[in-house]
């Protein structure tokens, strides 16, 4: 039912949008084109300098006006080009005819009039500039004709058609998710899958223990795993003021009087050396016995209070373990809390020796967490390959592989994440992102580009994947384009209506 809902929703998104544009080419054809029947348009596209150039213009003829509509997308995330001022030129040989516009008609799209007045071979150029910036995109390979009708009978030839073309309009793709890719053979080596286990790293975990014996009293009750401390902070005391051996008050009586008696001692030295009656080695030695004294006394000075040692945070972050109860005895030196600031994790993974060779060359990892589609590449995380085990042995059979990363929201340590590594090759493959599959009843396909408003359905075949792209077999080519995001989009808009023959229509 939620699935039969979310369609239907999507339906009454795509079909308004698609019926108003049918509309919108009516009236526009009606005002303009009711000389010619049908009249198609040219679909012209070029890519450059982070923009896409979509334009719908009419057949170019010597001394007739041609509407030309330029639609412009931002390549970084697809959106329309919504301000800035574009210039469009149609150049034909030594003639050039343009039209300067400060905004668009609507978001991304921007509506010009050119009247060539020389035949022959030409380019049309449009230059953007936005926030003092200029950019170029330029089609070339056009044709002004002499005669009009010669022109329409060319665009005519020229219009792209598919025999199960989607029409997916770009005000559609402009308030959506969308992107498109153009199809690239890149290397892409062996693919490993396995799980690894996240830790802290050594720099970023830092175990508090107790600095005496005594009783372990922490200050409240909300001393416990996850809580957020800072540095400085303190955590618990060790209470020695009632033990019968090492207890600490005893030990703090005893280094305050032994430093003031070394201290009397050096000073009654001082007035001997004064008159020449001891040496100065003897009074030397009087001073080092003092300033040991004083640093013992002055140690359990900062760190005792009432009776008991006051230990703190050596650094900012949270509570990763609580290693004792309170109340709890324990010894000098014992770990009592671990505290991380996780800025930095460790991802260990294990693998069979078979793939030790294949360790040295890395090229790519992706990790992925254990039931959720959240995925990061070694990249995105700033990561690297800290360690490849080079060595087995009866206890543990497998090859430890150790990658360091940036923390992230859901990356705890001690959980695990899935891991695809992908190592270096010189073979180049086809590779599409993985959003741009779509499953049909076990059949894979994806929607290649052949205008940025048409798209072709095409059955795949698939290759290894590292769950961010995976390699297509059979079924695209390299420089064609295809849709990256919002594919199933795509799809959904194919029963908004019928594909109109004269796809090309004007906004």
């Amino acid at each position: 039912m939620k699935l039969n809902y979310l369609f239907l929703s999507l339906l009454l998104v795509l079909i308004p949008i698609s019926c108003n544009r049918h509309s919108n080419h009516n009236d526009h054809d009606d005002e303009h084109h009711h000389h010619h029947d049908h009249v198609d348009n040219l679909q012209l596209v070029a890519y450059g300098n982070g923009l896409e150039l979509y334009v719908q213009a009419k057949p170019f003829a010597v001394d007739h006006e041609s509407e030309v509509i330029a639609h412009i997308t931002r390549l970084d995330d697809f959106k329309p080009l919504d301000k800035g001022t574009v210039t469009a030129r149609l150049i034909t040989g030594s003639d050039t005819v343009m039209q300067t516009l400060n905004f668009p008609v609507e978001p991304g799209i921007f509506r010009f009039s050119l009247q060539p007045r020389q035949k022959g071979e030409a380019r049309l150029l449009f230059q953007v500039t936005e926030t003092g910036q200029d950019s170029e995109v330029v089609v070339d390979g056009l044709t002004v004709f002499e005669d009009f009708h010669d022109a329409i009978h060319a665009a005519e030839d020229a219009l792209i058609r598919g025999s199960n073309a989607i029409q997916f309009t770009k005000e559609q793709s402009w308030k959506v998710d969308f992107a498109t890719e153009e199809v690239r053979k890149v290397p892409f080596g062996q693919l490993i899958r396995t799980v690894g286990q996240l830790e802290p790293t050594p720099a970023d975990e830092q175990v508090v223990a107790a600095r005496t014996g005594g009783i372990v009293l922490f200050p409240g009750s909300d001393l416990v795993e996850g809580k957020t401390v800072a540095a400085g902070q303190t955590l618990f005391s060790i209470d020695g003021s009632g033990l019968a051996d090492n207890n600490l008050s005893v030990r703090f009586d005893e280094a305050r009087n032994e430093y003031e008696r070394a201290r009397a001692e050096y000073e009654r030295k001082q007035d001997l050396a004064k008159d020449q009656i001891i040496s100065q080695r003897e009074l030397l030695n009087a001073k080092t016995e003092m300033e040991n004294a004083r640093s013992a006394f002055e140690n359990l000075q900062r760190n005792f209070s009432a009776g008991k040692q006051v230990v703190s945070s050596p650094i900012g972050g949270f509570i990763a373990a609580v290693l004792v109860r309170n109340g709890q005895y324990v010894d000098a030196g014992q770990p009592v809390l671990r505290v991380t600031r996780n800025g930095r994790l460790f991802v260990k993974a294990e693998l069979r020796p078979k793939y030790a060779e294949e360790l040295n060359r890395i090229a790519a990892v992706t990790f992925r967490q254990l039931g959720r589609d959240l995925a990061y590449t070694l990249e995105e995380l700033n990561g690297r390959v800290v360690s490849v085990g080079k060595v087995t042995s009866e206890e543990n059979p497998l090859l430890p592989v150790m990658f360091e990363i940036d923390n992230r929201p859901g990356l705890i340590p001690g959980s695990l994440v899935e891991l695809h590594i992908l190592t270096a090759t010189v073979d180049e493959v086809v590779t599409v992102a993985d959003d741009a599959i779509v499953e049909e009843m076990g059949s894979h396909f994806v929607y290649v580009q052949l205008t940025p408003e048409l798209f072709e359905k095409r059955p795949v075949r698939l290759g290894r994947t590292d769950r961010l792209r995976t390699e297509i077999i059979a079924g695209v080519s390299p420089g064609e384009r295809v849709v990256s995001k919002g594919a199933m989009l795509v799809k959904l808009s194919q029963v908004a209506g019928a594909i109109d023959a004269h796809s090309g229509h004007a906004h």
